[in-house]
């Protein structure tokens, strides 16, 4: 599989309460929505209200994961969905969603399924706390701890519970979580992880919730999701929390332009992520703008490897060139990201061998220089292009003509926000919750156990490999 040289975002979350609605089957083709949120694992929690919660979770696609006869056993009146890219935690079984955690003789006393998007940065520290109190996993991932704490919890009321829990929570989270008689929807309270909130059919808009929103209370027909992608599938109406993101981009290429002006002839984007950025930039630019490359929409769905043979072709996989457009001609070329840089540095190759002329870079972004520990799967400090170069050493070392990437007071203007309301720490180092540059990593949790610990004695100084079975 090519993988993609940049930010992972992933994890996709979904959660309604809607009776007369066929919750597993709506709740299906909302995650189809969300896909590209994440591709390694789908998974949908329902329930009658009053009744026992169900999960069919499974490695794979949403498509691969389901079928008619899952959606049959899924019934109910209400149901929370999930996605997976692993940020924390390996890719197995054990760490797919939702969680359900059963609390009490039999699960009496309280059944808690859980969906999350994000990461805490205090996991450890929460996981040694549980274990003390004799609570066990099945994972390896932050999910179950958030979802060991709610179902715990002594509060009579799952909001109480949320209410109490969600301080001890540090990081960046969005979360849906169900009991057997409703659905609830918290994050953090920096929000800086996505979730937006649709409504199936007409009713009062005013959304109640200590700890979030309630999702699941009296005749409302509310639904939440990371993206409002997933109303759209559904035929639900999108109510609030969440800016069209394609105008902010299109606005970002606008200034980008102005920025940075350059004699050329062609404006192409890298496919998909550069489309919106450079629609705005030729815009801006008054000058054409065209296909430079045919993107294969399938390769990010296969799970079989190139092999060593084909692996140094890998970018082709994903994009191939067409000498026709780009012969000859001085490119713009927009992208949103730079992260290692293996990526662009391929692309630049390719434009340079179909005949491009001139390669001038434009990124819609300003340089990530730093990690990200609240739910974007990124590389380490040292392997980002942009840690200690200067932009026209980093445009050395790509091969382009010129590199410009957008200003941080750019960004602000092209999602009209300012720095109190968004996280910008991957390009200026400042993060928003204390402690976050110390935190622990993607597998801090499986290397903290006692398995792990037993494998790092039996292989002396062997990097621990992610448990599979925690």
């Amino acid at each position: 599989m090519v993988m993609r040289d940049g930010p992972r975002d992933e994890c996709g979350v979904f959660g309604l309460y809607a009776p007369g609605h066929e919750v597993s089957r709506l709740s299906y083709f909302a995650l189809y929505a969300l896909q590209h949120r994440g591709q390694e694992s789908a998974g949908i929690a329902a329930a009658d209200r009053g009744g026992h919660i169900i999960t069919r979770r499974e490695l794979g696609l949403v498509n691969q994961v389901f079928t008619e006869n899952d959606l049959r056993t899924l019934a109910g009146e209400l149901a929370i969905g999930h996605v997976r890219y692993s940020t924390t935690g390996s890719n197995a079984w054990e760490n797919s969603q939702p969680v359900q955690r059963s609390e009490g003789t039999n699960g009496s006393r309280r059944e808690v399924a859980l969906a999350h998007n994000g990461n805490l940065i205090n996991a450890l520290e929460l996981h040694e706390e549980l274990l003390e109190r004799g609570v066990t996993f099945s994972s390896t991932s932050d999910s179950e701890i958030i979802a060991a704490m709610i179902a715990t919890h002594p509060a009579e009321q799952v909001e109480d519970a949320i209410a109490d829990v969600l301080p001890r929570l540090r990081g960046a989270f969005s979360i849906v979580a169900m009991t057997k008689d409703r659905v609830v929807a918290f994050r953090d309270p920096h929000g800086l992880r996505p979730l937006s909130i649709g409504v199936l059919e007409s009713g009062p808009e005013h959304i109640d919730g200590v700890a979030g929103t309630a999702v699941g209370s009296g005749g409302n027909r509310y639904c939440v999701a990371s993206e409002s992608c997933a109303f759209d599938i559904i035929g639900a109406k999108f109510l609030r929390d969440e800016q069209v993101l394609q105008v902010a981009r299109g606005r970002m290429g606008e200034i980008l332009w102005r920025e940075a002006p350059v004699e050329a002839d062609l404006v192409i984007a890298v496919p998909d992520s550069g489309n919106p950025a450079a629609r705005g930039l030729a815009r801006a630019a008054g000058l054409p703008q065209d296909d430079g490359f045919v993107k294969n929409r399938y390769v990010a769905r296969t799970f079989i490897q190139p092999g060593q043979e084909l692996r140094k072709h890998g970018l082709r996989l994903k994009f191939n060139p067409l000498p026709e457009v780009i012969a000859g001609k001085r490119l713009v070329v927009v992208d949103d990201s730079i992260v290692r840089g293996n990526t662009t540095r391929q692309i630049v190759q390719m434009l340079r061998d179909a005949g491009a002329a001139e390669i001038h870079m434009r990124i819609s972004a300003p340089p990530i220089k730093h990690p990200c520990h609240y739910g974007i799967d990124m590389s380490t400090r040292e392997e980002m292009i942009a840690h200690g170069r200067s932009t026209e050493e980093i445009a050395a070392e790509l091969g382009c003509d010129s590199l410009h990437y957008l200003s941080l007071e750019g960004v602000y203007e092209a999602v009209r926000g300012t720095s109190a309301t968004h996280c910008d720490a991957c390009f200026s180092g400042s993060y928003p919750l204390a402690g976050s540059d110390g935190a622990a990593g993607k597998y801090s949790l499986e290397e903290s156990s006692p398995a792990q610990q037993q494998l790092r004695q039996q292989d002396g100084d062997t990097p621990p490999l992610p448990l599979v079975n925690a």
